[in-house]
């Protein structure tokens, strides 16, 4: 057993298995510290990856050379891309995963890795010297030291688990909460909040009458999550759809005294988009029925999540109201939901690299950062790690722009906004959606991955040949010209305008009525390679259709980069620009912005407090 490390991960969720993951596939030895062996990669919630936005951050997690994509295409029983019928900045990868395969997957993957170690243990000190972390000490008195210490906690500090009026100290169903730390992480000078989650029951799907729902079967053709060669779905199970009714509201309602959330006792806000049933059917009074989604949680078990039934309710009446469903009527509940309360701290105190403003080589990634869902710890926990490894070795800071992807929207979101209740990605969230769609993400951060040790040469190369595959296509799709009498037969079958003179394919290609099959057609129809791969040809489509979006997105990127180029001193004095707004003054003085750009999206910094810096700088 060692006793120095180059990064101490402590947690083994997603975050912290990929934090692991990137730092020692990077070169550093890693120690990864976990409360429970057996829990690594557990899918504490539902069993699926990906959604609306989601799907976008694990593409991107695996075109920078993480994990949560491959994984996930190796224990998937399902996928859907999601918003199909919508514009391709919309469509969304999402699977169902088999749990028990992912979390196998993950620590199969994790312990193959040379460079990491594993220590089951509970950190319930960081180890700090002049303002620089240099370790971490357990619960059992054992001390490691390390150049710099990555913290991924989820929802285990002073974590505690409600159901009716009992209340449990946990982070997880079965597993106890962390103690010490935040306490220590506070006369440190860190400020900490309290914020809720929940999970709903599980049940057994041998008692359910699926007859009774609405088959929700997976697509097709479906589709994967990794660029790389992992294997493609030859068989899915399907999910159901389901809905509550007065009836089940109103049992549920009698519950409503004995709420931890009604009655106070939970003080921490919990995810606003993932709300329990019980708030719902609170907050939704008009609404007489609320979808739930009924959910295999794998290819060799009984069990189903009730997605949408999330509930701290007593157990008793999640019962009642469960059977109320229709196609519960006969249900056996394996284990009631419970809300779990935990502590986090707000994420204005970190820098873009994740890396805290008070204690150097001290990194936080997950939940502990404010965050929901198993796609925004897993990016969070891949640039913690990235970063965690560059700072030791004195390399530059890796840091994603808003432009760049949907993980440096999130970053960004984060440390300049802050938030005080459990933050979740969405599409509206970027403001440059049309760049940063599923499909591109290894076109966008492939080279970046690769330059910093990360991505694999085999990868980059994929990526490279992708790249002239889709230029090589736009370049034939302009080229080539099209006759009358060739093609306007065609164009009345498909309902589109004929020609009168000889076109480009390329302009025929943006009408809206064709789509990617028959792009392919008149591809073969001009003796054009029909040897085109369905990504590539899917790809240069959409450049074609969207070209015009997608170039006035660029530019006003190209704009926003401009000011992030504007780096303001971490030492600079606000109080000397007396012209400033007392309320911009003090936010820029508390968040201290490390370029123009973000001090722009701060909240309460208006576009004139703006000017006036710009000013300063000669700007």
């Amino acid at each position: 057993m060692h006793s120095s490390y180059d990064v101490i991960v402590v947690g083994a969720g997603h975050a912290g298995c990929e934090a692991a993951h990137a730092a020692a596939t990077m070169g550093s030895k890693v120690l990864l510290i976990t409360m429970n062996m057996q829990t690594i990669a557990q899918m504490s919630c539902n069993p699926a990856m990906g959604g609306v936005a989601k799907g976008q951050i694990v593409r991107e997690i695996d075109a920078l050379g993480g994990m949560s994509g491959i994984i996930s295409d190796k224990s998937m029983i399902q996928f859907r891309m999601l918003n199909r019928s919508k514009g391709p900045a919309m469509w969304s990868p999402r699977c169902q995963s088999d749990r028990n395969l992912f979390a196998w997957e993950w620590r199969k993957t994790l312990e193959s890795n040379s460079n990491i170690d594993f220590w089951q243990d509970t950190v319930q000190e960081v180890l700090v010297k002049d303002r620089h972390a240099i370790g971490v000490k357990t619960s059992l008195g054992i001390t490691f030291t390390a150049k710099a210490v990555v913290l991924t906690n989820g929802t285990f500090l002073n974590g505690q688990m409600f159901i009716g009026e009992k209340v449990f100290g946990g982070g997880r169903t079965a597993e106890r909460a962390s103690t010490g730390l935040t306490e220590q992480l506070v006369t440190l000078g860190f400020e900490a909040g309290r914020m809720k989650t929940g999970t709903p029951p599980r049940v057994d799907g041998r008692s359910l009458t699926y007859d009774a729902m609405e088959e929700q079967p997976g697509d097709e053709s479906p589709g994967k999550f990794s660029y790389l060669n992992t294997p493609v779905l030859s068989k899915q199970r399907s999910c159901w759809i389901t809905y509550t009714s007065d009836d089940v509201h109103d049992i549920l309602r009698t519950g409503f005294e004995k709420s931890p959330m009604f009655t106070g006792r939970i003080k921490g806000l919990g995810p606003r988009y993932c709300p329990s049933i019980e708030d719902k059917i609170n907050r939704f009074a008009d609404k007489d029925r609320h979808q739930i989604f009924v959910e295999p949680e794998g290819w060799d078990t009984v069990e189903v999540y009730v997605n949408g039934f999330s509930t701290s309710l007593p157990e008793n009446v999640q019962y009642d109201a469960l059977r109320r469903i229709p196609g519960f009527e006969n249900v056996r509940m394996f284990r009631p939901g419970y809300a779990v309360e935990y502590d986090y701290f707000p994420p204005t105190q970190l820098k873009h690299t994740l890396e805290t403003q008070l204690i150097n080589n001290l990194f936080f990634a997950g939940q502990i950062n404010g965050t929901t869902g198993y796609e925004e710890a897993a990016c969070q926990g891949l640039i913690a790690g990235i970063n965690a490894h560059r700072v030791i070795n004195e390399q530059e800071n890796f840091v994603i722009k808003r432009s760049e992807a949907y993980m440096g929207v999130l970053v960004d979101d984060l440390i300049t906004k802050g938030t005080e209740e459990p933050y979740r990605m969405f599409t509206s969230r970027a403001e440059y959606r049309t760049l940063l769609r599923q499909d591109n993400a290894d076109l966008r951060l492939t080279e970046k991955g690769y330059e910093i040790g990360l991505a694999s040469p085999e990868r980059y190369e994929k990526m490279q040949q992708k790249r002239d595959n889709i230029a090589a296509l736009l370049s034939t799709v302009k080229s080539v010209k099209l006759k009358p009498e060739d093609i306007n037969s065609w164009l009345s079958e498909k309902g589109s305008a004929v020609i009168r003179e000889k076109a480009s394919l390329y302009s025929i290609v943006k009408r809206p009525e064709i789509d990617q099959h028959d792009v392919q057609y008149l591809l073969s129809t001009v003796s054009a390679s029909s040897d085109i791969s369905k990504e590539v040809l899917e790809q240069a489509v959409i450049e074609i259709k969207y070209e015009d979006y997608i170039g006035r997105e660029k530019l006003n990127a190209e704009k926003l980069n401009r000011l992030e180029e504007l780096e303001i001193n971490q030492a600079f004095d606000y109080d000397r620009l007396k012209a400033l707004s007392f309320e911009g003054r003090e936010k820029l003085k508390r968040l201290k912005p490390a370029t123009i750009g973000q001090a722009s999206r701060i909240s309460g910094v208006s576009p004139s407090d703006i000017s006036i810096l710009l000013v300063y700088m000669g700007r």
